[in-house]
């Protein structure tokens, strides 16, 4: 059995819970948790070193890393094969 579920410190949502290609049809759907995008907000947006990032977060930098990975991984996805962005709620 594994360990409970900790819960992240998520200080930011985007206003809109998906994002869609224009003018096309959306070839299917990507999801992406809170905590993902706040990964992806903290590195590239505010600049945080992943170290700086994780202590904001209330977790470990390899989790942070895995969490960031993850985003990057969805987003790219997503944007190469014109899927749509959905923000889960947990």
């Amino acid at each position: 059995m594994g360990r409970p579920h900790k819960y992240y410190k998520v200080g930011y949502l985007p206003r809109f819970g998906s994002y869609k290609p224009e003018g096309c049809e959306c070839y299917g759907c990507i999801e992406v948790t809170p905590e993902e995008i706040e990964s992806l907000r903290l590195k590239n947006v505010e600049n945080f070193d992943q170290t700086k990032a994780a202590k904001r977060m209330g977790i470990s930098q390899s989790t942070f890393q895995r969490i960031l990975a993850r985003a990057y991984k969805k987003v790219s996805k997503a944007l190469i094969q014109g899927a749509e962005i959905r923000i889960t709620k947990n």
